[in-house]
């Protein structure tokens, strides 16, 4: 497994994790933001009039309202990376990456507006009368590139179980085991029965789901976070000088190892942007490829609002939250991930500053080759839980770890007993896979965001709200996705595929509750740049195609609204 993740990530260094990635991204943003005369902006007010329903008419053709259609496509990019993305945003680039989902967010609310126009204009209606669109519609019908259209359907029936699917059952039952002792197959079990019963619906049933559940799950997790960000009232101004300082500044440094650089920064933010938002990515352009009307252009003003709502509100609360709290900085005592521990060879202190800058080489993947640090391997004394030996340092989560215990889980239990004896340590990891290792370190993603809950009014309780967030963000991601894969399969197989699809979706919905995703999440992050780099291309060919769209709608809509 571990050999499969190093080649995907290795892949993924020529795509996502690439120099050039972050530039493509944000120029066509800035593009077509330029080229269209800056839409985000001017058509604002026009959207929000259409989802309120204003100019709608029921005998339009489509399957959905457009306020369903944008609860659909927010159920799929409000998730797990509003709560644990932004979190890891901050833990690997600094209050610098926050900037730069900002920037991405802003230049995407163009870019969704584009690609969704595009899609809902070239949609077609299938064989069982529902409507199917999304990119792979526009390569085929209007470039005349099926082959391109291929790569971004494949790319998105691999993205639903990476990211819709497999990680986000994964994560729900891990919270629900860790706040509420449900064992995770029972959450698996369970919520793949509810989403199986979602999904068998098609895109109605989504839709009225999506429409109800996404407008409460953000409210409740807004109402949380603003009882943290005033309760630390008090830092509210120096959390967002330390976002904008350390952009100007050329400085990403935090605690621990966090020292990043202004082109790592930028590039966690971009990346953890397009993760939330998907601007760019060309997925929420099916879900919005099913709403009802008859001008392409509405839509698109429909789709601006997400990377608004998605990432300029709730990411932009999370990131206060965090910052406002101060526990991005902190230590704290938790159970260490075996992906995120690394044994290296001499002793090491956080205080020493040589230490720490040959740490930073080291965590680096593209400088570790030329660090002094070398991983560890050897045996450790174990004498009940405490190690007794030395000549070695055990970094997690990029910071030196303290007060390290270690047990061993006791077989068929959760439980697990102090270890007497020794342990095995392999090219820097742990042999064992049932060695429980806890101590204090950094921490990251939702356990952080938990973490920063618990700085508000509602003390501890505060972590509850992150956990029924994780638990409706990410089941309704799941929803989306399940679409998102269904109308990928149509494009490819037909409907006749749809049911089999659904069937494979719900039943590794289930499993995934109880194994290890990590080597999906490295597959997804390359499965999503294989969507969003023909996207881009696609819709970067079409620009003139666009801005004609833009104006035959202004149009229209002055003969049939004359002022």
């Amino acid at each position: 497994m571990e050999t499969i993740k190093n080649g995907l990530d290795y892949l993924d260094g020529f795509l996502g994790s690439a120099d050039y990635f972050p530039f493509l991204l944000i120029g066509v943003g800035l593009f077509f933001t330029i080229y269209l005369g800056l839409p985000q902006v001017r058509y604002f007010g026009q959207a929000v009039r259409i989802v309120k329903g204003k100019y709608s008419k029921s005998s339009d053709p489509g399957d959905t309202s457009h306020f369903a259609a944008l609860s659909t496509a927010l159920s799929g990019t409000v998730g797990t990376g509003n709560i644990g993305g932004v979190a890891l945003a901050i833990f690997m680039g600094g209050p610098a990456a926050i900037f730069w989902m900002w920037v991405t967010a802003f230049l995407g609310m163009t870019t969704k507006f584009v690609e969704v126009t595009l899609s809902h204009k070239y949609r077609e209606k299938t064989e069982d009368g529902t409507m199917a669109g999304g990119p792979m519609y526009y390569m085929e019908k209007k470039l005349n590139m099926k082959w391109l259209a291929v790569i971004f359907a494949l790319a998105t029936i691999i993205s639903s179980f990476g990211t819709g699917n497999m990680p986000q059952i994964n994560n729900i039952a891990q919270v629900m085991n860790d706040t509420f002792l449900i064992p995770n197959w029972i959450t698996g079990v369970v919520l793949a029965i509810l989403l199986a019963m979602v999904i068998i619906g098609g895109i109605k049933r989504i839709a009225k789901v999506a429409e109800r559940v996404v407008p409460f799950m953000a409210v409740l997790y807004v109402i949380g976070a603003l009882l943290v960000i005033i309760y630390n009232y008090q830092n509210i101004l120096p959390s967002f000088s330390a976002i904008i300082g350390s952009v100007f500044s050329g400085s990403a440094a935090v605690g621990g190892f966090l020292g990043a650089s202004f082109a790592y920064a930028m590039q966690r933010g971009v990346n953890r942007g397009l993760f939330s938002n998907e601007a760019g990515q060309g997925s929420a352009a099916i879900a919005h490829s099913a709403a009802r009307g008859k001008e392409p252009a509405s839509e698109g003003m429909v789709s601006l609002l997400e990377p608004f709502i998605d990432t300029l509100i709730i990411c932009t609360l999370t990131a206060l939250v965090i910052l406002s709290s101060g526990v991005w900085k902190d230590k704290h005592q938790n159970t260490f991930d075996r992906n995120d521990m690394i044994f290296v060879v001499g002793e090491y202190s956080d205080s020493n500053e040589s230490d720490v800058k040959q740490l930073q080489i080291f965590l680096d993947r593209k400088t570790e080759k030329e660090s002094k640090v070398q991983r560890f391997d050897g045996s450790i004394s174990i004498q009940n839980g405490e190690a007794i030996s030395d000549g070695y340092t055990l970094i997690n989560a990029r910071s030196i770890a303290e007060d390290v215990t270690y047990s061993q889980r006791e077989e068929g239990s959760l439980k697990s007993q102090p270890i007497t004896g020794e342990i095995t340590v392999k090219n820097g990891r742990l042999e064992n896979p049932d060695i429980v290792v806890e101590g204090k370190s950094l921490i990251h993603s939702a356990s952080l965001t938990a973490e920063a809950f618990t700085k508000g009014f509602l003390g501890e309780n505060g972590k509850y709200i992150v956990s029924l967030g994780l638990l409706l963000f990410a089941f309704t991601t799941a929803i989306a996705w399940s679409y998102y894969g269904d109308r990928a399969v149509t494009y490819l197989f037909g409907s006749k595929g749809v049911h089999i699809y659904r069937v494979f979706y719900v039943a590794m919905f289930a499993l995934a509750a109880v194994v290890d995703t990590t080597v999906v999440w490295a597959l997804a992050n390359v499965a999503i740049v294989m969507m969003t780099i023909p996207n881009l291309i696609g819709i970067m060919l079409l620009h003139k195609d666009m801005k004609n769209t833009v104006k035959e709608y202004w149009a229209d809509f002055r003969k049939e609204n004359p002022k």
